[in-house]
C-alpha cells in the first residue's frame, strides 16, 4: 500500500529546501528476506543496512528509509508498494 501525504501542492513542494521522508511500515505478511531484498533493489541499501532497517521496522512499527525530494522518492515508494510492502511519503 502506498500513501502520499501532501500538506501543500507539489508545485510548492519542489523547492530544494522541502524534504520528504519515505516511511516503511511493519506488517505481519512479508518475511524479512523479502523486505531486505526490496530495500537493496529499490533503495540501493547494502544487505547489512537493509537488515538493520527491517529489524527497526519490525520492532518500532515503522522506519524512515530515505529522505529527499518528492520526485526522487515517489517512484521508490510506488515500487515498494508494488512489492506488497506498506510505505508512505511524508
Amino acid at each position: 500500500m502506498v500513501k502520499v501525504r501532501k500538506s501543500r501542492s507539489v508545485k510548492e513542494k519542489d523547492k530544494i529546501s522541502d524534504i520528504y521522508e519515505l516511511i516503511l511500515f511493519n506488517d505481519d505478511v512479508n518475511k524479512f528476506d523479502h523486505v531486505i531484498a526490496t530495500l537493496v533493489e529499490v533503495c540501493s541499501y547494502d544487505e547489512i543496512s537493509a537488515e538493520q532497517v527491517a529489524i527497526i521496522t519490525h520492532f518500532k512499527g515503522k522506519c524512515a528509509v530515505k529522505s529527499g525530494s518528492y520526485y526522487e522518492l515517489k517512484p521508490m515508494c510506488e515500487e515498494i508498494g508494488n512489492r506488497n510492502l506498506t510505505c508512505e511519503l511524508v
